[in-house]
Formats: structure tokens, sequence, C-alpha cells
């Protein structure tokens, strides 16, 4: 998207002011607790999320294996990631979360968790579909959501389609809302490659290969290489030849 996922998550979250005081709770029992009511289907790791000022608090060592990065990522690097189809799901979807808890009751807050999947650029260069699956562990007197307690499981290997949903699972017996219609605020962008990436792409549909790429742009092969992988990721295309035909077929350039 042409604006900054990152400062336009700040923005929906923002919507929550802060007043009274920080609801009472064990947050090393609470986290155990929750941590076994999550599915876990694949490698995943765990993480408490600041929502009033969207930063992390903690993210667990095993993010690593998920997705090559240290624990020490920071919320603007961690959405700058994000996959460029699915910047604005994510936007529409964390903002009618935010409507959805603002307006429970405070101690309804902590029993109900939201999921949906969406897909992370790894370390490699390469898309990671995470299923999140997140779920309140601090409030305020004010029925207001202050910290999160979230899971992301890597599914890729288990879902091939795009598609998404967002779901709100109810907790101790309250009720479950599957596949919740959320408002389109946020349009999804047509622009999808970086201005080199668009370059590479050109010449592949011209059929050059690597090397010439390489000496056409004054770059390195592995550059190429690297720039070529994106962009198959980015199409979830796997040869040079179905990427070509969605290039052509959908327009992308």
């Amino acid at each position: 998207m042409a604006v900054s996922v990152y400062e336009e998550v700040k923005k929906v979250y923002g919507s929550i002011a802060i007043c009274g005081s920080i609801a009472d709770q064990d947050l090393q029992v609470e986290m155990q607790r929750k941590l076994l009511e999550f599915f876990h289907v694949g490698k995943f790791y765990y993480y408490l999320f600041d929502v009033m000022n969207s930063k992390f608090e903690f993210i667990s060592p095993q993010i690593t294996d998920v997705l090559g990065y240290s624990p020490d990522i920071d919320a603007e690097t961690f959405f700058s990631k994000l996959h460029p189809d699915d910047q604005s799901v994510m936007l529409n979807y964390e903002k009618a979360v935010v409507d959805f808890f603002s307006a429970l009751p405070a101690e309804k807050l902590p029993k109900y968790k939201f999921t949906y999947d969406y897909r992370v650029m790894n370390s490699s260069g390469e898309y990671v579909r995470l299923l999140q699956q997140v779920t309140t562990v601090r409030f305020n007197a004010a029925e207001n959501v202050l910290t999160t307690f979230g899971v992301h499981t890597d599914i890729t290997s288990l879902k091939q389609s795009c598609k998404t949903s967002l779901s709100f699972i109810g907790l101790d017996g309250e009720p479950s809302y599957i596949d919740y219609q959320a408002e389109q605020t946020y349009k999804p962008s047509k622009q999808i490659f970086t201005k080199r990436e668009k370059e590479i792409l050109r010449l592949l549909l011209c059929g050059a290969h690597t090397l010439e790429i390489a000496r056409e742009l004054c770059i390195s092969v592995h550059t190429v290489n690297t720039h070529r992988k994106n962009v198959l990721a980015k199409t979830g295309t796997k040869t040079t030849a179905e990427l070509a035909a969605k290039a052509i077929n959908e327009g992308l350039l």
C-alpha cells in the first residue's frame, strides 16, 4: 500500500483511550492458561503486544525458527514485511477487532480470542503464512484492551488458498462469530512490486536470463536472484512461465 501499514495500525489502535486502572492479573499464570487454549498445527511463537503504544512487549525465541528474525524485531519492521496483498485485509480486520472489543463489557474482554491468517516475508525473502490467534491479558476499568497475548503459527504447508476470514472465538461458554464481515475501509493496492522488481520482471518477460539482467542493471547475479525470488513469492508463482502469465493476465505491470 502507499501508506505505512505500521502508521495505519497505530491509528486503528489509537482509537482506544487510556483511562482507569489496569486489571490485576498474574500474567505468567494467565499466559500459560491462554497458551493451552490455542491449537497449534505447526511451528509457532508467542508474544505480548502493547496495544496503546503499538509495540511488542515480548516475543518468544521461537520466532527465529518460524521467520528467521530475532525476538527483538520491532512492530514497524514486522508490519513492513506483510505481503502487499494482505496489508489492507489486515488493517480492515484490526479495525473490526477494535470495534468488536470496544463493545464488550470489561468482564468479557478476556473471554474472546480472534483469529485470521496472512503472509509475512521471512529473513530469506520468502513468504510464510501465519495463523494469528490473539486474546486479551490486560485491560482497564474503562473496558479498554491494554495488552494482548498472541500466537503466530506457520500454516504455509497446510493452506494454499489466499482467502482468509476473521473469526471471534468465544471462551468459557461465550458465543463465537465465524467468518465475521469486516467493513472494507482500506482498499487493496495494485502496486505490489518495488521499482527494481518491476525492472527485473520486464526483462524476464522479454526473455532475458539472470546474467543478462545483472549486466543490464549493473547489479550482481545474487541480487537478481533475490529480487526474482521475491517477485515469485509476491505473485504466488513457482516458475517464470507462471509469473509471465499472471503478470500479463492481471496487468501487474
